[in-house]
């Protein structure tokens, strides 16, 4: 069964935690999105999983480059997976894994930027990663022409671990889970939503 990861693309600590308090029964996974960390530090990622030890919490630090130490950083912090940019060296990427295998923890690859998202996730889940992130990030998905079935269907191409971040809501997830990816990533579909829980509460019901 795949499992529902909320990405949490707020600026504050507080803020975060009281989202992630609403959404945590219907979620398997508690990302801490880019600008939350950097905004907050991994005094963030600490707080998150001191509140939700029985969550995965994913720390989306889109490393580029000292792939070791910076996971190194995050896992020491409390999160359990940390994103590697797919565009950055194999080095890098093998990097982050000698520090996941030492700490028992995962890394994925994010393919934001990516030209050719299925082949680099292809190569790069040889190097250890726990799963590959077909990502559309915000700024892709503002372009004119977006859909997430791009993703839908790079997933069904793939053949290795995948999760699909780039719109998910309660029109498409159905697509997401019947494409093979073992998580679905939703943002804006349960932060943005009137009632969080709800929403997550509904995502969570079509991907059991």
């Amino acid at each position: 069964m795949a499992k529902l990861q909320v990405a949490i693309d707020l600026l504050k600590t507080e803020d975060a935690l009281a989202l992630a308090t609403k959404v945590a029964p219907y979620v398997d996974i508690i990302e801490l999105g880019t600008p939350l960390i950097k905004s907050e530090g991994l005094a963030a990622i600490t707080a998150i999983k001191n509140a939700f030890p029985d969550k995965k919490v994913f720390a989306d630090f889109k490393t580029a480059d000292a792939g070791e130490l910076e996971a190194d950083m995050a896992f020491s912090a409390g999160a359990d997976y940390i994103t590697i940019l797919g565009s950055t060296g194999n080095s890098t990427i093998a990097g982050a894994v000698k520090a996941a295998k030492a700490h028992g923890k995962g890394v994925v690859v994010d393919t934001i930027g990516v030209a050719d998202r299925v082949k680099r996730a292809q190569e790069v889940i040889e190097l250890g990663v726990e799963f590959v992130e077909l990502h559309a990030g915000l700024d892709e998905q503002a372009e004119e022409g977006y859909s997430i079935q791009v993703l839908i269907d790079e997933a069904k191409r793939a053949g290795v671990p995948v999760s699909i971040a780039g719109g998910v809501n309660l029109d498409n997830i159905k697509a997401v889970k019947d494409s093979g990816a073992v998580v679905a990533v939703a943002g804006g579909a349960i932060y943005g939503a009137e009632d969080p829980a709800e929403a997550a509460k509904a995502l969570r019901a079509i991907l059991n």
